[in-house]
């Protein structure tokens, strides 16, 4: 009887060691920055500097429905970014493999955070055949909603002079809208299209 009742116990702490380890092997998904204070938020409360590496760095899958300019045909966008980690908490990289409307492209990216300025930088350069800088600001509430907005100069594309607006909407830390606007050769900026970028964890889909 002693035996079987150290068997039985012998079998149930082997169980529990490898449910441990099936939890702990899993995917653990992201959370978000504004900590859990066991009551409602007050004005006065800190909102925490944004984490650009417990957010961005990962594989997202975006989808982006534009309208013709000079950065090519009107239709659909789909595609993946990869966002590196970084070692000093300054310098990232990104890459971005998509097919649109005139076909497959890729994007190269280089980013600079400076999290006390609260500034990003970031300068791409795009297979289609033109590159983009847009340097913005990141501002938060405490709700942990967090938004970059971004600004272009004006660069050349096709003999046309384009400037972009950019707003980065950080609604969760697995899913983030971009709301872009366009100018053509000075006109007044209209919609350019909005995306939706998911990052790539288990039981995560784009929001609709």
């Amino acid at each position: 009887m002693r035996r079987r009742s150290v068997r039985l116990g012998l079998l149930i702490t082997a169980v529990g060691i490898l449910a441990q380890a099936v939890v702990l092997a899993q995917p653990q998904r992201p959370q978000g920055q504004i900590p859990d204070r066991g009551r409602p938020t007050e004005s006065s409360d800190e909102i925490p500097i944004f984490d650009y590496n417990a957010y961005f760095p990962g594989t997202w899958e975006f989808e982006w429905r534009v309208p013709e300019s000079p950065l090519g045909s009107g239709g659909l966008i789909e595609g993946t970014e990869v966002y590196s980690d970084s070692a000093d908490g300054r310098y990232y990289t990104s890459r971005i493999d998509a097919r649109g409307p005139d076909g497959p492209f890729i994007t190269e990216s280089r980013i600079v955070y400076l999290a006390d300025q609260k500034v990003f930088v970031r300068y791409d350069t795009d297979s289609r055949g033109f590159d983009i800088f847009r340097m913005g600001r990141v501002g938060g509430d405490l709700g942990g909603f967090y938004t970059i907005h971004y600004e272009t100069p004006p660069f050349e594309v096709n003999r046309q002079q384009v400037q972009l607006r950019m707003t980065t909407r950080m609604v969760s830390p697995v899913n983030y809208r971009v709301e872009a606007r366009i100018s053509i050769d000075g006109e007044p900026f209209t919609n350019f299209g909005n995306a939706w970028w998911t990052k790539n964890v288990p039981d995560v889909t784009t929001p609709r």
